[in-house]
C-alpha cells in the first residue's frame, strides 16, 4: 500500500484527487491533505509519505519552494497543475510523473503504477550489492581526439557525463574528453547495456554496485562514484537488476 498525501490548494480539487484515488487506484492510502506550502511541509514531515500530489502554485509560494525546503527527501512526487510550462523544472526537480488538470484518470493510474513498480523495486535492492541480469558488455567505440581517434573497449567505460556539447568519459584511472553530446554516445551504446540515468549521465550498467533511495535516488559505481538518478528513470535502472 502506497501511503500518500495531496497538496493542493484548492478544495475543489482535493475533493476530485481524493475520489479518483479511492475509486481508481485501491492501492493507496491517503493520510492527509494540505492547502498551503507551509502546511505540505508540516503535514509531509509529520507522516513520511511514500507519495506527494503536489500542485505547483499555491499561496505564499510554490511546489518548488516546498520541495526546497525538504531536501533528503525519500518520497515520490506528483506535480498535478494546470501549466504544462512548470515541466522541465518539475523534471529537474525529480518528478516521477506530470499530470495536467483535468485529471486523466488513465494517467492518474499510469502514475501510481509507476511509483508502486519503483518503489517496490528500491526497497528490494536499497544498499545491497547489486547483480545485473546483463552480459558484459562487448565490442569497441571509436573516439574522436584532436589529434586522431582513439579505440576504447566499451566494458572498459564505467560511465559519462555531459559537459555542454562535450561528454567526459569515466574509466576505472582516468577520464577522456570527447567533442560528442551524451545524446551521441546514448544512441551509440544503445545496445551495450548502458542506461541514461539523469539527464547528465550514462552508465554502464554492469558497473553499478549499489543503489541508495533519496529525492531521486542515486548508485555507486565501481570506481566509488556516485550518481545521481533522475525519477522519471529510476523504473528503467532498477530493472536491469535481480
Amino acid at each position: 500500500m502506497l501511503k500518500a498525501v495531496i497538496v493542493e490548494d484548492e478544495s475543489g480539487s482535493r475533493e476530485i484527487l481524493r475520489n479518483y484515488l479511492f475509486k481508481y487506484c485501491k492501492n493507496v492510502s491517503i493520510l492527509g491533505e494540505a492547502a498551503s506550502v507551509k502546511e505540505g511541509i508540516e503535514l509531509i514531515l509529520q507522516k513520511q509519505p511514500d507519495l506527494v500530489f503536489l500542485d505547483v502554485e499555491m499561496p505564499y509560494g510554490n511546489a518548488f519552494d516546498l520541495l526546497e525546503q525538504l531536501p533528503d527527501r525519500t518520497f515520490e512526487t506528483v506535480f498535478v497543475t494546470a501549466y504544462n510550462s512548470y515541466a522541465l523544472e518539475a523534471l529537474n526537480n525529480h518528478a516521477a510523473y506530470y499530470l495536467m488538470k483535468p485529471i486523466n484518470i488513465d494517467e492518474l493510474i499510469n502514475a501510481v503504477s509507476y511509483v508502486n513498480e519503483v518503489k517496490e523495486k528500491e526497497n528490494v535492492l536499497d544498499n545491497r550489492i547489486l547483480k545485473s541480469k546483463l552480459n558484459k558488455a562487448e565490442g569497441k567505440i571509436t573516439l574522436p581526439q584532436q589529434d586522431g581517434f582513439q579505440v576504447l573497449n566499451i566494458a572498459d567505460i564505467l560511465y559519462c557525463k555531459a559537459d555542454d556539447n562535450y561528454t567526459e568519459i569515466y574509466l576505472e584511472n582516468k577520464k577522456l574528453l570527447v567533442s560528442k553530446t551524451l545524446k551521441y554516445f546514448e544512441e551509440a551504446l544503445a545496445d551495450h547495456f548502458f542506461a541514461r540515468i539523469h539527464k547528465s549521465y550514462l552508465v554502464n550498467v554492469n558497473e553499478v554496485i549499489k543503489y541508495r533511495k533519496g529525492k531521486g535516488g542515486s548508485v555507486i559505481v565501481s570506481n566509488g562514484k556516485e550518481l545521481l538518478v533522475s525519477a522519471s528513470k529510476k523504473k528503467q535502472l532498477l530493472s536491469y537488476f535481480e
